[in-house]
């Protein structure tokens, strides 16, 4: 599988869940991984081992993408390590619930500064390298369609990656630079486990509108990634492909 022979890749907040899987699935079809982590140095390694293995390529790059200097340090390290960029996943996200009465400053910032500040800062660094058929997936969610209770924060973060992905979209398009989204329904995790997620009624809840009937996996989302990425969706941008089992 070459889908992706000579690209080179950066995958932010890949030491887990659909980061992890996006930047092997990257990988095996050919490009060149920097796989991001923010604080799991040890998870960042285990998928850079997992895809060496496979014979494929990979370096773990530590980085905070909602500061300046270490966003331009992650894209920096591809074209040290690989000499050029040609994909961008923006994956690096945090979420937290919470009804209206309990919404902080804190909380507020924090959602804000990784979600919507830390794509814009990975995206303008990537932009300088980025040539003709480059490629910025930013990784959405299901929660800008469905708005369920208790999210207007990080539903309202995701809101804005809909718009900054239509906006760069047009922005970058006379670059030949393609900029699309993946939105993911709730998507089993280590994150959702931790958040409780999985296994309460909100997750039975979702099931039950959900027409394939199940929660997503990492699996479901890597190929999707792979798709926006490769010359297969050269038409596309400004796309946000809804990856939900079909919940809407």
């Amino acid at each position: 599988m070459s889908k992706l022979k000579g690209k080179v890749a950066v995958v932010t907040g890949a030491s887990k869940g659909i980061g992890a899987a996006i930047a092997k699935a990257l990988a095996a079809e050919g490009a060149s991984v920097i796989v991001n982590y923010a604080s799991s140095k040890a998870g960042a390694e285990k998928v850079v081992a997992a895809i060496t293995a496979a014979g494929g390529k990979a370096v773990a790059v530590g980085g905070d993408v909602s500061k300046a200097a270490e966003a331009q340090a992650i894209i920096a390290a591809a074209i040290k390590n690989y000499g050029r960029l040609d994909i961008l996943v923006n994956n690096s996200g945090v979420y937290e619930f919470a009804p209206l009465e309990a919404v902080t400053e804190d909380s507020f910032h924090r959602m804000f500064n990784i979600n919507v500040l830390g794509l814009l800062l990975v995206s303008q660094a990537a932009a300088k390298h980025l040539g003709a058929g480059g490629s910025i997936i930013n990784i959405g969610s299901g929660v800008s369609r469905i708005t369920p209770p208790s999210s207007a924060v990080y539903t309202a973060t995701k809101g804005a990656v809909d718009a900054i992905t239509g906006v760069l979209a047009r922005e970058l398009g006379p670059k030949k630079i393609r900029v699309n989204s993946i939105n993911p329904g709730v998507v089993e995790t280590e994150g959702t486990h931790t958040g409780g997620f999985i296994g309460s009624d909100f997750e039975k809840g979702i099931v039950a509108q959900t027409p394939l009937g199940r929660t997503g996996q990492p699996a479901d989302i890597a190929p999707v990634a792979v798709f926006l990425a490769s010359d297969d969706s050269a038409w596309l941008t400004g796309e946000q492909l809804l990856a939900s089992g079909g919940l809407r």
